[in-house]
């Protein structure tokens, strides 16, 4: 099965920069009829609009102040009252706090989870909803393991946990919703500027051991989560890493 995306309304969590914003722009291009950014930094978020706006025609992307963590439920009820549905929810936005436990948990899982859940009720086909797609994104780091960043790794095995859950076959069959989970490997984004461990004493190992990986743009995410948009069945999960093809993990 293939998935168009032309005239689709398409929702992006943390779509001010990084994976999300060029994802917004892949989205667009492929014929959305309109990408919904969202995220916390108003000045960003408002220049990603202008910027789609002015290369695919205007009303192709609207902005919303958003911190996923508390305003699921009034950002979505104005989403919803503005437009009436959303075919698309794409959780792009994350954290990489390795000191901050809570914010990772309520970012990286809690709001991923809140946000998806809002999704599926409302466009689920045995509750008169229309189905749609949820694009999750974890990690490598959801399937690897290593001794360096025991934190966010929790968060996004957590976050491949509950995409094969929700997005088993069973679920997709009732709801027509379909659940997928992207897992990026090392990532030029700014959220690994200021690269944290949970013990200090191995930070330069970390560092040195980035060092050594093979790193890829925001870009090369965002066509992997386009591909895995038009092809991907419900629960299944993807590698992108290194600006290789994607693949199923």
């Amino acid at each position: 099965m293939s998935y168009e995306i032309k005239n689709k309304i398409v929702a992006i969590t943390g779509a001010a920069s990084g994976i999300g914003y060029e994802t917004a722009i892949k989205f667009a291009q492929k014929g959305a009829k309109l990408v919904l950014l969202l995220d916390l930094n108003e000045k960003l978020g408002n220049e990603a609009v202008n910027t789609i706006n002015s290369k695919f025609g205007s009303k192709r992307a609207v902005f919303y102040k958003c911190d996923v963590r508390t305003d699921v439920e009034t950002v979505w009820k104005k989403i919803i009252d503005e437009y009436g549905n959303v075919d698309v929810l794409v959780n792009s936005a994350g954290v990489f706090c390795e000191k901050n436990t809570k914010k990772t948990i309520d970012i990286n899982v809690t709001a991923l989870i809140d946000w998806s859940l809002k999704f599926w009720e409302c466009n689920r086909k045995d509750k008169s909803g229309n189905g749609g797609t949820i694009i999750n994104l974890a990690s490598i780091y959801g399937y690897r393991v290593d001794q360096y960043i025991p934190i966010y790794q929790a968060s996004k095995f957590a976050v491949m946990g509950f995409t094969r859950s929700l997005g088993h076959e069973y679920n997709f069959n009732r709801s027509g919703v379909r659940v997928v989970v992207v897992c990026p490997g090392f990532t030029e984004t700014p959220i690994v500027h200021n690269i944290q461990v949970w013990d200090d004493v191995i930070r330069e190992e970390f560092v040195g051991f980035t060092e050594t990986q093979a790193w890829q743009k925001p870009d090369d995410v965002a066509n992997a989560i386009v591909e895995v948009f038009e092809n991907a069945k419900s629960g299944t999960a993807w590698n992108i890493e290194g600006g290789n093809p994607v693949k199923q993990v």
